[in-house]
């Protein structure tokens, strides 16, 4: 069996997407015979599956993940254990005494349960080889890739079952709905909290009071590591600095949360280059894939009888947040 764990300086790395190496161990009867650290020759975020696919790892140990990315390292055979943080090779020791537990899906929102996992009409991803994006996580550079690459191969090969095979979320991010977003390049994070991880309860609202989000509803606290990126900037530095049982409310900009509407991240291409949109609609999501397989959530916004305009932006682009936040543990 082989295991690769996120790792960077001898510590399980907490951003699966962003991380530049992997340690990765040769185990036999229960026992690492051999490890080496490899890197990841730059692959970036939703690539990284296919990396690990290629050195046959057996199972992944990580700090936080999204969805999507979990979803392509299963597809791989890769079973994923999320959540883990410390020593390297103690997490692996505790993997294989059968003492770690995955936290399952962890890097997909300021809190777990938002509206963008649960898209009307949303649709399932699947692996493809060659893609295309059309925009990537509300980040300038992904978006003016997306705006300037309507010549490359894109594929969507919808199924009967309107699962839309464009490939998956990437690391995770599931459309940037929580970190993931405004972590490729908000500022550090600074705080007593920061690398720990911290269980909060929340409410999310709009400016007009109108709820969008919270996990009291859900029943369950939200678990992240602080200042790791697995947030919206805004919400993890509030954390940061929070006493246990401190209740604060806070309101986020959009530079604080998941930043301007941008018009580069919305492409219109013709439907015969796109096969499978001709059975899409208004208003569904799907995922594309760029080259490196990154997967890339898009809303089709308008359709002809030949052309269909996507767009990447997330659904909270340009909006105001107010979170009330509670700080429930930090371990």
């Amino acid at each position: 069996m082989k295991i690769a764990v996120t790792y960077s300086n001898g510590e399980v790395f907490q951003h699966f997407g962003h991380s530049e190496q992997f340690k990765i161990y040769e185990v036999e009867e229960g026992n690492v015979k051999s490890s080496e650290v490899i890197g990841s020759d730059g692959q970036g975020h939703g690539a990284l599956a296919g990396l690990l696919a290629s050195e046959e790892i057996d199972v992944l140990i990580c700090g936080g993940i999204g969805g999507g990315a979990m979803q392509a390292l299963n597809d791989n055979g890769i079973e994923v254990v999320a959540g883990a943080s410390g020593d390297t090779d103690e997490v692996v020791t505790a993997y294989l005494n059968g003492e770690l537990e995955s936290t399952g899906v962890n890097c997909n929102h300021h809190g777990e349960g938002h509206s963008c996992h649960d898209h009307e009409d949303g649709h399932s991803c699947g692996g493809h080889g060659e893609g295309h994006s059309c925009g990537g996580h509300n980040s300038e550079s992904d978006a003016n890739d997306a705006a300037n690459s309507n010549n490359d191969e894109k594929s969507c090969d919808c199924g009967d079952n309107e699962s839309c095979n464009c490939g998956d979320d990437e690391e995770g991010c599931v459309g940037g709905c929580g970190g993931c977003h405004g972590c490729h390049s908000a500022p550090a994070i600074e705080g007593k909290n920061v690398g720990k991880t911290c269980r909060t309860h929340y409410v999310g609202t709009f400016n007009d009071g109108t709820q969008f989000d919270s996990s009291y509803d859900r029943g369950e606290p939200l678990e992240f590591v602080c200042g790791a990126g697995m947030m919206i900037h805004g919400f993890d530095a509030a954390v940061a600095n929070m006493e246990v049982g401190e209740t604060i409310e806070i309101h986020l900009d959009p530079s604080e949360a998941y930043g301007e509407r941008n018009p580069n991240a919305i492409m219109t291409t013709e439907i015969s280059e796109l096969p499978g949109s001709e059975d899409l609609t208004v208003g569904q999501q799907v995922y594309l894939q760029d080259m490196f397989g990154r997967p890339i959530p898009v809303v089709v916004t308008e359709k002809t009888d030949s052309t269909i305009t996507l767009d990447a932006n997330h659904e909270m682009a340009g909006k105001e947040l107010n979170f009330k936040i509670e700080l429930m543990e930090v371990v």
